[in-house]
């Protein structure tokens, strides 16, 4: 008895020593970023079941990984309550869901991304954040390409199960890993985010920032994503004034802050009246066609509860009302509302759509705040990834579901480490 005793002890400490190892850490957020940014290849290769299977499994070992290393882990004062209040909302609003189980089983979804995201935002500083991402995003985009590099040249056939169209040869669009053009293209702006704090924050050798970047521009050439340029444009804006407010002393930044927050404001706001234009001028194409249509259904169904939303799903359960009645103007059904705004108001009414302006609002202007008063470069990754986030929502709903998600959530409570007012509750020994 007393040897299986202390085999058992044995086995205890050494388990707890590899999930609370810095290692084990590392490669745990690696895989759950790559899982979480292409879910949908995962599901095209081992299906629904495998891919709730993985998720599972990941949220698990993070959990024994935190209770492995409790002395790591601060969490008050920098969980954020508007995001709190977000997870929250989606959870709630099983009691009035016009599908509880649909709801259900959507609110569990969200909730296993987001305690991905929190688990890598409370273990990890932020240049290893971005070192995570950086390197998730080397794998899929690398990957990305040759898939279609292989689907195009090299049998010239289709990856079907991949939504891989194989169009490589012909200029594009490409898809990847990402399922769509669009969404491999916010994965393109997003390393293009990381990769350049990687090289200004000399974390990576030279050589091989050179190749993360150039995967980066030819995923964005071949994408040719015309939604994507509104958002690196944004991304390219809030970089530059970044660049200029980090150059300032204390007082001419406050003033230049002030400028910004109003300028912000008011360009938020003709955007949003204007949206429909300003889509138009960067989308030639039949996409803008797209998203009208959709948003023109949508109206008649926020009137109908426009103050709680129908309940939350996450991304559209096609075969549930009243998601089975949206078409867009060529008779083919979405799998969202192709703008997070509108998608968080259909779902969960105009609570949720002030849930998460107040989030988003709250985040950036932490993370902001952080990125121009701290000295080292890497602390403007959580500020221009929810820049890109935010600006990408107006025509995708990334930010509700899977990555987009969990990016969302590190990215907020990172910068709350730094930002929170509940910080100051915290016992000083």
């Amino acid at each position: 008895m007393n040897r299986v005793r202390a085999a058992a002890g044995a086995w205890f400490r050494a388990s707890r020593a590899l999930l609370g190892s810095a290692r084990f850490t590392q490669a745990l957020t690696e895989v759950s970023l790559v899982a979480a940014l292409c879910m949908h290849a995962l599901r095209g290769v081992i299906g629904w079941p495998g891919a709730l299977a993985v998720l599972a499994a990941l949220v698990l070992l993070a959990a024994l990984s935190i209770a492995a290393q409790p002395e790591r882990l601060e969490w008050r004062g920098v969980l954020p309550l508007s995001l709190l209040a977000l997870v929250g909302l989606m959870a709630l609003s099983v009691v009035w869901s016009q599908y509880t189980w649909a709801t259900l089983g959507g609110a569990v979804y969200a909730i296993a991304f987001a305690a991905l995201g929190l688990y890598v935002a409370l273990l990890r500083d932020t240049i290893q954040v971005v070192r995570s991402i950086g390197n998730a995003l080397r794998a899929i985009l690398t990957t990305s390409l040759l898939l279609e590099i292989l689907s195009g040249v090299i049998i010239d056939t289709p990856l079907r199960f991949l939504g891989i169209q194989g169009l490589i040869a012909d200029g594009g669009p490409i898809q990847g890993l990402a399922g769509t053009r669009n969404y491999l293209a916010f994965l393109g702006g997003l390393a293009v985010v990381s990769f350049w704090i990687e090289y200004r924050t000399r974390s990576v050798p030279r050589g091989l920032t050179v190749f993360s970047l150039a995967i980066a521009a030819l995923t964005l050439v071949f994408a040719r994503s015309p939604v994507a340029a509104l958002a690196l444009a944004a991304v390219l804006v809030a970089g530059l004034a970044l660049v200029g407010l980090r150059r300032m002393d204390a007082g001419a930044r406050r003033t230049a802050q002030a400028v910004l927050l109003v300028s912000a404001v008011a360009a938020l706001a003709i955007a949003w009246v204007f949206r429909g234009r300003l889509i138009r001028v960067v989308d030639a194409g039949i996409d803008v066609t797209v998203r009208t249509s959709v948003w023109a259904d949508l109206e008649p169904l926020i009137e109908q509860n426009p103050v709680s939303g129908w309940g939350w799903v996450g991304a559209w359960p096609t075969e549930v009302f009243p998601f089975v009645i949206v078409r867009d103007a060529f008779g083919n059904r979405q799998d969202s509302a192709l703008n997070a705004y509108l998608d968080v108001t259909l779902q969960l009414g105009i609570a949720g759509l002030l849930v998460l302006i107040t989030a988003l609002g709250l985040a950036l202007v932490r993370a902001w705040l952080v990125a121009s008063e701290r000295r080292s470069t890497v602390h403007v990754w959580p500020a221009l990834t929810i820049v890109l986030l935010a600006v990408t929502s107006v025509t995708e709903s990334y930010l509700l579901t899977e990555g987009g998600l969990m990016l969302f959530v590190i990215a907020a409570v990172t910068a709350a480490q730094s930002r929170s007012w509940r910080g100051k509750l915290r016992p000083t020994a």
